[in-house]
């Protein structure tokens, strides 16, 4: 026993041996999150088809596949248009009922529909794009009048819409008074609606009030501008019988989430559709 006091001692090895693969033992927990997002999706999938109308499961589609080419669109600037193109849908349509002046009152559209579409609403639309991105090349005074200018099309027709910048309103504060750049602007319009022989309606608008006074002015003022460019639209050569509604819409349909902002003094001219 003594002589074996020497030898190499012996050394026992315990290895542990992990069940699922080591490191890749957490797979599983990355199919389950996918598996838990894909229900997700699906569930709201079924919640909006069960929440929608046809016309807003049209809107969600062509979102996700547009039918109106991007290109349309131009990439900024600040000049004519403001760097978008006449069709630009930055702005979209409002919803809203009722007004005052004169002309039947009726609701206002609340769907785009595509430039197909449009091509077999409203004659001659191309044409009418193509006159005003060609007229604000014509001199600088009318590049900073078509400032005011976006156009879109909706489920009413083509809808022009000017409005007001915090650095040049198209009337005089608080009254219906046309300022020179409404005058430009009447101008173009009468050229370029020549064009096109569909019926129209005009739509006024203004910014809401930040008091409360005893007599607020917001629907005489709104038909009064919207009557007042209906007017000089006529008085430029615009044959009366194509004007089918006047309505003012005071502050009910503001353009942006601040009632107060100058954006919301606006007017609208509708190329109605013929099937209207």
């Amino acid at each position: 026993m003594a002589g074996q006091s020497n030898a190499a001692p012996i050394i026992i090895k315990r290895k542990k041996v992990i069940a699922g693969g080591g490191h890749h033992g957490g797979a599983w927990k990355v199919a389950y999150a996918d598996f838990v997002t894909a229900m997700m999706a699906f569930f709201m999938l079924m919640w909006l088809l069960g929440a929608t109308n046809e016309k807003q499961r049209k809107g969600i589609a062509d979102y996700f596949n547009p039918s109106i080419p991007i290109s349309r669109t131009s990439g900024g600037g600040d000049g004519a248009f403001g760097g978008d193109s006449v069709f630009s849908q930055d702005t979209m349509a409002q919803s809203g009922k009722g007004g005052t002046g004169s002309g039947a009152a009726g609701t206002m559209p609340s769907d785009d529909v595509t430039m197909a579409e449009a091509g077999n609403q409203v004659d001659g639309l191309a044409e009418v794009e193509q006159a005003l991105q060609a007229r604000g090349g014509e001199s600088l005074t009318m590049q900073q009048a078509l400032r005011h200018v976006i156009t879109r099309v909706t489920d009413e027709g083509l809808v022009i819409e000017l409005f007001d910048l915090d650095d040049a309103p198209l009337f005089a504060d608080g009254t219906a008074e046309p300022l020179p750049v409404t005058l430009d602007l009447v101008a173009v319009l009468a050229d370029v609606l020549a064009i096109a022989q569909n019926d129209m309606a005009m739509n006024g608008y203004v910014t809401s009030q930040p008091i409360v006074l005893i007599n607020n002015s917001v629907w005489q003022l709104s038909a009064d501008r919207a009557q007042v460019f209906r007017g000089l639209l006529e008085g430029a050569g615009l044959p009366q019988e194509r004007m089918q509604r006047v309505t003012g819409f005071a502050d009910r349909v503001p353009a942006t989430s601040d009632p107060l902002a100058i954006r919301n003094n606006r007017l609208e001219v509708v190329l109605l559709r013929k099937d209207r």
